[in-house]
């Protein structure tokens, strides 16, 4: 019987049937294969028991956020206050491309948003100074991934609602890998634009840098508030979000003057049909999570396990390496729902802290986005910037091995996470 639904979950999959209805369907068929109407009967509760969690309701609201910061002028501003100080460098643009993925990273938390939005901004401006267009789509797919690091972030919270674990906490683990990413990848830069002699552009002048700083003040306040309120106790993670949503308003729409009321009804729309995708995404990997807890495979994947060795540091590498091979043919928020339940349990028995786990799994999952065959960021940036498939794989390799060492870095080195965390007693 398990044969016979991987056979069908591999088949749906390699016919091109989105992620989140082959979840659905496989479990249903399951269902149907053992012939137990009760559990057939009780699959539309469990729809909507997976999503009565106060946490996921940061999801809508922070994707809202972004949509308002984006229409009201908060994002180019972003992206001009990073080149007008690093420029003028050699490889100047491709460092503002990283640097502007980090300020980003702190409104959007979407790595799927960030390199389409990217893509539009950086590709075409790049080319235009001389960077291929191959290199231009993979910088901005790569330097993406930071999204979900840096808080606020979609899928630390969707993590911190499976796993019952601080979401505050979790937010600022993410505060010193995302850094680590953004130099890892500055330094890639320099090595590459030393090699290839990239090139440069203008120094701007000492009142544009001032004018540049004034302009960006206001778009910074949304992260600064996030942060310090969630620190201070002022609100929760979730109440931070609908706190951003007003913020971004207010800027673009008063201080900015950019966000016109005429744009509100294009921005719910967005807002509704990107929770929509991801909410029904999570319901349909509650119901597979159901079935996969009814066949009892995380108590026999934690045996086997636990058969392998004794050793946290040989666990992790194991989840690594799963993870890694998961996150080319699923999903990452998928495969969150999927796996935490199962691998929670072996997390407490291995005494491994679970928010140095969560920034673990986070970010592997994400790292998924650059690999091929499912890689939703290759495809989303290769339509966007029209690069062809196979030549975006090949330019993104670099970037995709600096993300992988990194990777091992921060799940060996657990104090580069739990350093902020533990600064605030947010974990222990």
């Amino acid at each position: 019987m398990t044969v016979l639904v991987i056979l069908l979950f591999l088949l749906f999959l390699v016919i091109g049937i989105p992620i989140s209805l082959v979840l659905g369907m496989i479990t249903i068929c399951y269902f149907f294969l053992m012939g137990n109407t009760t559990l057939l009967t009780s699959t539309p509760m469990r729809l909507f028991s997976g999503l009565e969690n106060f946490g996921l309701l940061a999801i809508p609201l922070f994707m809202l956020a972004g949509e308002l910061m984006n229409g009201g002028g908060i994002t180019t501003r972003l992206v001009k206050f990073a080149r007008v100080f690093v420029g003028h460098v050699r490889g100047g643009l491709a460092y503002v491309t990283v640097i502007s993925n980090m300020f980003l990273a702190s409104i959007l938390g979407s790595a799927n948003a960030q390199a389409a939005m990217m893509s539009k901004v950086m590709v075409p401006e790049m080319e235009k100074e001389g960077y291929t267009r191959d290199f231009g789509s993979a910088l901005t797919l790569a330097s993406s991934i930071v999204a979900p690091i840096i808080p606020p972030s979609m899928i630390f919270i969707i993590y911190g609602t499976l796993s019952g674990s601080s979401i505050g906490g979790l937010f600022m683990a993410g505060i010193i890998p995302g850094i680590i990413y953004g130099i890892g990848f500055i330094g890639l830069i320099a090595y590459m634009g030393y090699k290839h002699n990239f090139p440069k552009s203008d120094r701007a002048t000492a009142n544009e840098m001032v004018k540049s700083t004034v302009s960006v003040l206001p778009a910074l306040l949304v992260p600064v508030v996030i942060i310090f309120g969630i620190l201070s106790g002022a609100f929760t993670a979730t109440e931070s979000a609908a706190i951003a949503c007003v913020i971004a308003f207010i800027v673009g729409a008063f201080l900015y003057r950019e966000l016109d009321l005429k744009q509100l009804p294009q921005i719910f729309i967005n807002t509704v049909i990107s929770t929509a995708t991801v909410t029904f995404l999570i319901a349909m990997a509650n119901i597979f999570g159901w079935m996969i807890a009814f066949e009892q495979i995380p108590q026999l994947i934690a045996n086997t396990m636990l058969s392998i060795s004794d050793n946290p540091f040989v666990f992790l590498l194991l989840v690594n390496l799963l993870l890694l091979l998961l996150g080319m043919i699923l999903d990452g928020i998928a495969a969150l729902i999927i796996l935490v339940p199962v691998l929670m349990p072996l997390v407490t028995a291995f005494q491994i802290d679970p928010i140095h786990f969560g920034v673990i799994i986070c970010i592997n999952l994400t790292i998924g986005l650059l690999t091929p065959p499912v890689g939703t960021g290759l495809f989303i940036v290769s339509s966007i910037a029209e690069v062809k498939f196979e030549r975006l794989v090949k330019a993104t390799m670099p970037f995709l091995i600096v993300a992988i060492i990194i990777l091992f870095i921060i799940t060996y080195w657990s104090d580069a996470v739990l350093l902020v965390p533990r600064m605030l007693g947010l974990t222990t």
